[in-house]
Parts: C-alpha cells; structure tokens; sequence
C-alpha cells in the first residue's frame, strides 16, 4: 500500500508539472521583448555574467564549468565540416538540455574570406575582393562563405574588418577594404548583408582606427572628431545602420586617451545613442583588461571591467577558460550595477531569440558536408581571383603569354607554397602557382626554382634542448636559470627565480613575473649550452640593449647601455656536443623588452646565393620567367619596410638581367615599393593572397584566358618616406612634393590596367542644377576599343569647388564593373544626391551646401577621362 501510494502521488505531481504552462521565454507566440523579460527575471547573478562573456572553448576539460551557461564559444579542432556541425550540435544539447534554463550558445568564428576551418572554401583575401571594385560578386562571395558557416552551426562572424588602411605598413592592411571610406563600406554592406540575411550575426570591426602612426597596429589615436566621423565612422556607419550589422567588435587602441574598451563617446554615445544601435558590443580578445596592462588606465581588471559595461560594451570577448574570474569578481562585488547588467544581457538575449536559437539550436550536419567546398563555391572562388588580379604594368606588351610558349620559368617560394593570408583556413582544393602552370601549358615546359625565399637565415634563436640549468631540488632541467630582481642592477636577491626555456623574450608594457616592475629590473640567466652536431661560428645577443653575455666566465659580448634596438655578435669554435658555461644578464630601465640569444648552428652562409644562381640558370634562355615574389606581414607584423623581403629584389635583377622577359606576380595583402627593380622587368601583376583557387586564376590571367580588370583599393608609394599617402588628402598649405623625392604615387588609387583599350565619352547630367534633397542622374558611354573582350571598372569622383570646411581634392562616389566586347559600348549610370555631395560643417552636422561640384569621370583616381 505505501508503495502504490507513493506511485499515485508521483503520477499527480508528473500531471500537475506537465499541466503548467511553459516559462513565457519558451513560448514561440510571445514576443521577443516579452521573452527577454521573462528569462532576465528567473536568472541567476552568475548566470547574467555568463551570457556577457564569450571564449574559445569546448566541453572536454572537466574542470571547465559551464553550468550556469555561457554567452557563445568559438569551437575548433574539428577536422572536416561534417565533424565540425557534430561537435556544435554537442556542445549546443548540453546548453539547451542539461544548463538549468537551457539557453543555447552562438557559437562564432573568423569568416573573413571563408570559415577558418578545415573543409571550408577559402576565398581571396579581404583586400582582393576590394580589389574587384565589383559589388555583385561580393554579394556572392559573401553569401557562399555564409552559407558554409551555417551550414556548421556558427551563428556569429567575427568579421568584416571595415577599418580604414590609410597606412599601407600596417600588418593587417590584407584584412581591410582598402583606404577609401565609400570603397570600404560598400564592401562592407555586400558583406554584412549576406551573414545577416543567413541568420549570422555580423560584427564589423575594430571600433575604432585600428592602425596609428607609424603604421603599427592598436597604437593609440588621436585624431579629431571631424576625422574620426569623416573618415573612419563611414564604414561602421553603413554596416550598423544600412546593412544590420547586430555586433561591433571594439579596437584594441585607445581614442582620444581612453582605451576604445572603456570608451563611453564611441560605445554609449555615438554607437547606441546617435545611430541607434540595438545589438551588442564585444570587445575584441582580452582587449579589456588591456586598459590595466598596456593603456594603464586602470588600477585592476575589475575596475576595469566596471568601466568597460559602464561605457558600453556588452560582452567581454576573453581568449581562455579562467580569464573570467577578475569580471565575474567585478558583477558579484557589485561594482557593475544590476541595471547596466540587465541592460547588456537584454541585447545579447534579443539576438539569441532573433536567430531562432532556443527554437532550432541544432543543424543538419550532412547539410554541413554538403554545403562546405561545393564544386561552385571553388568555382566561385577561382571567379573573384580572377577578377581581383590587379596589372601594374605591362609596358612591353609581354602579357599575356601564348599557351604555345615552349618553356618558362617559374620561380620563388610564393610559387610553390600558395599562402592564403591571415585568419585562413587550409582550403579544400589550394593549388600553387606552379602547378597551375604546368596544368596550363604541360609540366615538361616549366622549370621551376623556389630561389631564396622570403627571409635568408642569418642566426636563429638558441634552441631549448641545447640549453640545461640545475633546478633547486639539484635536477638537471632543460633551459636556463632565471633571477630576476626588482631593481636595474643586479642587486641583492632575486625576487623572482625560474626555469625559463629559451632566451626569446618580448614583453612589451607587461612585467615579465610577478612582483617584477615593467619598467624596472633585471635578469640574470645561468646554465650551460650544448653546441649541436652542426658548425657553431657565431653567437649573439640582440634586444634593445642593456645587455652582455659570458661564455665559460669570459665577457665575449658587453653591450650594458640602454640607448636603443641592436644585434651584438661574437665568434666562437665549439667542438660538437662540447658543453660551454653561459651567463646572459640583462637590464630594463623603461619598459617595452626584447631579448634574444642566437646563433648560426646549421645555416649555410651560402645557401641564399647557391638558390638565386639556381634560379638564374632556370630562367637563362627561357621564352619567359615569371618571378613570384611575397611580403611578411600580419597581425601584430607591421613592416617598417615596403620592400620586398630577404633578397628577393636582387633575385629579380638577375633573373632579368638573362635577357629572358620576367613578369613579377606579388603575393602579399598592402603596398611594395618597387624602385629598385621595376624598369627591369617587363610586367608586373598583383595577385594578392588570391585564395585556395588563385594558383589557376593567375594562370588564366597570365596565358591570357582571362583579362585582368582589378583595381587598387589602396595607394602603392614610391618611398615609405610618403606615408602616410592616400589619394583623397585636402590640399595642402604649399605643396606635395620632397626635395628629393615626389608627393605623387607610384601607382594611384583606383589603378589597373588590361589587355583591351577603353574610351570614355558623352558625359551627360540629367539635371545639373537641383534643389536641396534632390538627387540627379550622371551619365558617359563607355567603348571597348580594343582587340579582346574585357571588364572596365568605371569609376565617379567628386569634388566640392568652394566649401566653409576643407574638402578631399578628389573623393570616390560611385563605381561600377561592366564587361564589353570588343567594339561594344555601354552606357554607365551613377546616382548623385545629399550623400555624394554632403560636407561635415563647423558644428559638425551632415549638410549639403549650395553651389558648384566638379564630377569627374575615370579609370582611376589619377586617370580621369571625363569632367
């Protein structure tokens, strides 16, 4: 009897729990600010902050808990798109079937020319797109990268980067649209649109001028409101207002003093207050805490967190599990207010609902394996490297290259390797240049040479295994000793004492230990090295001095002055496996640290020369050569040089001093000078990084299949003495040029060539004169006259004649892509109203004065045809 009537009170309890209603937030049919509101009422304190918190990450650490839910994760190591939509799927069921009110992540990626995942199509750079100047096939690129993004479950791109590249040393000019504010939000529309029309969350960044001077990535700026909303603020602009963008990701900079992180100008006032942005703001990877550390703004990561929601950012954007612990401090202190709290989770939690998450968490994983890689998609990929192949130069009539050609050489490292640029995936099909060619005109044709490559080892870091210390418990350890003191003079005891494993050391504003001041200590590292079974010649240390180093107790290298950047050397003779006693003592009296102990072990001093004289021999007679050369460059690899790297401008010299005809194809995402051997070759080609399928896309440009119409989003100077250099600057007080040098570029904005000829004519305006709001019509004809059918991308400038605030000489507003046969003329139309003709005044509004425009009509910013 008790039994059965436990079982009866049981069955009742189960009727009555499945006779109430579901919780509103559940229910479909209700409202999404209904739902919101419900679901923000039954949460937790930890629960909020963990909706306000994003991180790579998955399930298989048990000591990562995940319980009280969290905001999204950026889920990797997955070899295929197939395992890749399992694994969300799984992590997804445990958010929304086993957290107690099963709110489900937004797992998110880079998408920035494709899903940075294995099995993804990899499209041509950033850059290169902007290179086509052709929106519809950005629509098209854009939504095929979208669609094997949600074919896998990721619901939020950490793309597109809309900043403006106004410095071409910049790392990540490769990322960006180029250096034209129209250029770069039209773009950004294409982009933006196609993730948000397939249910991902858009998040252009980095709010705001990621790139200072210099060109170094995140230095701090300064510029004025005027320009920040001129120039800077465009592109974000259209992305949030015009295309839907529901995130924007944070710069890691400071603006105007305040880190973009803590921010409130750019996050509360002009972000959600003046444009009315109803997303979220993230910040950008452990971009937060980098107020205490690196701006030094903040006394502590929680204050710092505190200012950050106060300012406006509503998610912390971390890169590892345990990063939480200082924000999660700052809400349960109370330091955040519950109304800021609520406020930033209503915003994400509004997204979540939007996407249909808590509805449809899961996805089709063989859809996933379907949609990822298609035929088309690589197809499709082959298309826009084709279209963004830019031709510099082709003085000599070289290119194209006949398919009868009897031999040629291809040559460089950029022509094996096939780099598809940063935040990339490895593609599904990449073929290199040289394979392409051999496809193109028979393997036995082609010699190829990989030449010296783009950086010539001269000395590399001191391995680890060649270095040992006696710890303090007496065992031999492998690296070195390090006593590290909280003065700058070696004094006294050390404060800090470990085992560090090689001498390769950067701390930039950052201490290198506990309890070590940034900007005052010094190191002493002990221990013995190991020389190898290769020849050791030459040992050296290079930072940024105050340094020496002494090898078995004698002073071979001293160097103990802090006045700048240098590399120190010293020769040695070691015997294979002979064991040396090492003391490397360095000091820092500033902040901002480099340290490193090199040596030659290995390298042949004469490899470099042995491969330019390969490739000479390979090029030597040959109907043609075709030099691949590359640029270093990347996040946090800004380049102080534009010249090409390592010897790859001698190796060019002398391929072409053969007598052979050399085409130079660069590989590279920004600007490169070019004096030094540009009259020396016949042709040069800018294939960008142009994607897994660029290698078969410049063959076709090259052996003339296709005919080359890219343009240049960016400016290529002749010196980095120019920059920085963009064609839109307002004129000067005096003048553009140098005394030894001129202002001009080497090849302007907007430049491209092709292997047809085009004529610009009948320039026509519908109505020339128009009231205020008014917009009119511009129109030319333009005609192939030409042999060959060819793409002609048109493009408007405009130009304010007299204005009460000073003007670009010359602004971008229109441009267009058509196709033509020979022969065959189109007529080209642009739409020219308030926003083409509009000028911030001295109070700062948009307004559209009256009087005179010049409307300039042409193939680039230097070449106009019509006005």
């Amino acid at each position: 009897m008790p039994i059965f009537r436990a079982w009866i009170v049981a069955c009742v309890a189960a009727i009555a729990i499945a006779a109430q209603p579901a919780p509103i937030y559940k229910d479909a049919t209700k409202s999404i600010d209904a739902r919101v509101e419900d679901l923000v009422g039954r949460m937790t304190l930890e629960e909020k902050f963990w909706q306000l918190f994003m991180l790579p990450g998955s399930l298989d650490d048990p000591a990562h808990d995940y319980s009280h839910g969290v905001f999204g994760l950026q889920i990797r190591d997955a070899p295929s798109a197939r395992s890749h939509a399992e694994r969300i799927n799984a992590i997804q069921r445990y958010f929304v079937e086993r957290t107690r009110l099963g709110i489900p992540i937004i797992p998110f990626e880079e998408v920035l020319h494709g899903v940075l995942m294995a099995g993804a199509t990899t499209f041509p750079q950033s850059i290169a797109l902007a290179a086509t100047w052709d929106l519809e096939l950005m629509r098209r690129v854009s939504a095929a990268a979208a669609l094997e993004a949600r074919s896998r479950g990721i619901r939020q791109a950490l793309s597109p980067v809309v900043n403006i590249a106004d410095d071409v040393r910049w790392g990540r000019v490769e990322e960006t649209y180029g250096e034209d504010p129209y250029l770069s939000a039209e773009m950004g529309r294409a982009f933006v649109e196609s993730f948000e029309r397939a249910g991902i969350v858009a998040t252009p960044k980095h709010f705001v001028a990621n790139v200072g001077e210099g060109g170094r990535d995140s230095y701090p700026i300064g510029h004025s409101v005027r320009t920040l909303m001129e120039r800077f603020f465009p592109p974000f602009d259209v992305a949030i207002r015009e295309a839907g963008a529901r995130s924007v990701m944070t710069a890691y900079n400071s603006v105007d003093g305040a880190p973009a992180t803590q921010n409130p100008w750019l996050l509360n006032q002009v972000l959600k207050q003046d444009w009315g942005f109803g997303g979220f703001v993230i910040s950008d990877a452990a971009a937060t805490g980098g107020a205490t550390v690196l701006h030094m703004t903040e006394p502590n990561t929680p204050v710092a967190a505190q200012h950050a929601f106060a300012a406006g950012l509503d998610v912390v954007f971390q890169s590892s599990y345990g990063q939480q612990r200082p924000y999660l401090d700052a809400v349960q202190r109370g330091l955040v207010p519950m109304a800021v709290v609520d406020a930033a989770l209503a915003r994400v939690l509004r997204v979540k609902f939007a996407l249909g998450l808590f509805e449809q968490p899961y996805v089709d994983v063989e859809r996933a394996a379907a949609d990822n890689g298609r035929p088309e998609h690589l197809a499709l990929a082959r298309e826009a490297a084709r279209a963004a192949i830019v031709l510099l130069r082709n003085d000599r009539g070289v290119l194209p290259l006949a398919r009868l050609i009897t031999s040629i050489a291809v040559i460089g490292q950029d022509a094996e390797e096939a780099r598809l640029g940063g935040y990339s995936g490895p593609g599904v099909a990449s073929v290199s240049i040289v394979d392409a060619v051999r496809r193109a005109v028979g393997a036995g044709k082609v010699q190829f040479a990989p030449g010296p490559g783009r950086v010539v080892r001269e000395l590399d870091v001191v391995a680890g295994d060649r270095l040992s210390a006696v710890a303090d418990n007496g065992e031999t350890v492998r690296g070195l000793k390090g006593e590290y003191f909280d003065n700058n003079r070696l004094d006294g005891t050390p404060r800090l004492v470990r085992i560090d494993q090689r001498p390769d050391f950067r701390w930039t504003l950052n201490s290198p230990g506990r309890g070590i001041p940034f900007d005052w200590y010094s190191v002493r590292w002990t221990g013995t090295i190991t020389a190898p079974p290769e020849r050791v010649t030459r040992i050296a240390v290079e930072g940024n001095d105050g340094f020496r180093l002494y090898l078995d107790d004698a002073l071979v290298i001293d160097n103990w002055v802090k006045r700048s950047f240098s590399r120190r050397e010293a020769a040695v003779s070691w015997r294979p496996g002979s064991a040396h006693r090492i003391r490397l003592e360095y000091f820092e009296s500033t902040g901002n640290a480099r340290l490193r102990l090199l040596w030659d072990a290995g390298i042949d001093p004469g490899e470099a020369e042995r491969r330019i004289a390969e490739a000479v021999d390979a090029a030597r007679g040959r109907d043609a050569a075709i030099v691949v050369a590359g640029v270093e460059e990347g996040e946090f690899r800004d380049r102080a040089s534009l010249a090409l790297p390592g010897r790859q401008e001698e190796l060019i010299r002398r391929v072409a001093a053969t007598g052979t005809p050399t085409i130079v194809v660069l590989i590279g995402g920004s600007a490169i000078t070019m004096s030094p051997w540009i009259d020396h070759v016949a042709a040069v080609v800018d294939a960008w990084y142009p994607g897994e399928q660029g290698g078969p896309a410049l063959a076709d440009v090259i052996f003339g299949d296709a005919n080359p119409a890219g343009r240049l989003p960016i400016t290529f100077p002749v010196s980095e003495g120019q920059l920085p250099l963009s064609y839109n600057h307002k004129p000067t007080g005096r003048g553009d040029d140098y005394v030894d040098l001129t202002g001009m570029a080497l090849f302007p904005f907007g430049h491209g060539l092709s292997y047809t000829t085009f004529a610009y004519s009948d320039l026509r305006i519908d109505r020339a004169e128009m009231g205020a709001g008014e917009s009119t019509t511009v129109r030319c004809t333009v005609t192939n006259t030409g042999t060959r059918e060819g793409d002609e991308v048109v493009q408007l400038y405009v130009r304010d004649v007299l204005a009460s605030v000073a003007q670009p000489i010359i602004a971008l507003k229109g441009f267009r892509r058509v196709h033509l046969k020979p022969g065959q003329s189109t007529e080209v139309a642009f739409a020219v109203g308030p926003r083409e003709l509009r000028l911030l005044d001295a109070n700062l509004n948009w307004v559209v004065e009256p009087g005179a425009f010049r409307l300039m009509v042409g193939a680039s910013s230097k070449d106009i045809r019509l006005r």
